[in-house]
């Protein structure tokens, strides 16, 4: 487990927080290509795919190392909801509507991996979560046998209740130490019926970064930070497991009144 301390960083607003998230997640990019000429990354629902899209959608300075090179990411899903691909739960939709469809002609078109849509109404989520897992398989051990994929960056975010991906508090997924893809049949919130990358895979990643904003995430990102009983909430073995790996971006609000310290640039 590692034991060094995640990065926090809070800006003034939303906006000043997705100029900064550019260059983080492009410097990863390319750190990825350089590796691997692919750059895979996983994505998180809620408002993340929309700061996504205000970080990456901005005109480019010009320079190879600010200009997104859309067509060689491998975009999974961190989580997905077992609903319809046109669904407005649906995590593939969101990003789709947010980020994917407005991307310049220019800059190339992701690869996106979406869930098995022939799957979405079974009554147990397990076979949409193995089909999601072996769609990773044939991506990141096509060649060589691996215990778990190793993504260039994934993007998180953190709900009010200390929940990530769709791995929740107290929740035995959190223990699952073999799997990379797990199902969820009854979430806390709905709809109740999910797929997650579990905790293993998440603290792997080369890269892992939240985002979160507004005042209703002080509470909770005080817990995170801030106390002993909140380090067994997912966020918070996000931290654990990934360390310095981990980079949080939040605004203000977000962050008033927790004392775990803040820096105001990358």
């Amino acid at each position: 487990m590692a034991t060094a301390q995640p990065h926090l960083y809070s800006f003034p607003s939303t906006n000043e927080l997705a100029q900064q998230l550019r260059p983080y997640v492009l410097r990863a990019q390319n750190a990825a290509l350089a590796r691997h000429d692919t750059f895979r990354v996983a994505v998180s629902g809620g408002s993340l795919p929309t700061v996504l899209a205000r970080a990456l959608l901005e005109p480019s300075n010009g320079t190879p190392e600010d200009t997104p090179q859309f067509a060689k990411w491998d975009i999974f899903f961190a989580d997905e909801r077992a609903v319809p691909l046109d669904h407005d739960d649906s995590n593939y939709k969101l990003l789709k509507d947010e980020l994917v469809n407005k991307i310049p002609t220019e800059l190339g078109a992701p690869t996106i991996h979406p869930i098995d849509a022939n799957h979405v109404n079974d009554d147990d989520p397990q076979e949409l979560a193995d089909l999601y897992q072996e769609d990773l398989m044939r991506s990141f051990a096509a060649k060589d046998s691996v215990k778990l994929p190793v993504f260039d960056l994934i993007l998180l975010g953190c709900g009010p209740d200390g929940h990530t991906c769709s791995l929740f508090p107290g929740h035995e997924l959190l223990r699952e130490k073999d799997a990379w893809v797990a199902a969820e049949s009854n979430s806390p919130k709905p709809p109740p019926k999910r797929i997650t990358l579990t905790l293993p895979v998440v603290t792997s990643a080369h890269d892992i970064a939240f985002v979160a904003t507004g005042a209703g995430k002080k509470d909770i990102l005080k817990a995170i930070f801030d106390t002993e009983e909140g380090r067994s909430l997912p966020s918070a073995l996000v931290n654990q497991g990934g360390g310095e790996k981990v980079s949080w971006f939040t605004d203000h609000p977000a962050v008033d009144g927790v004392a775990f310290p803040r820096r105001g640039s990358l």
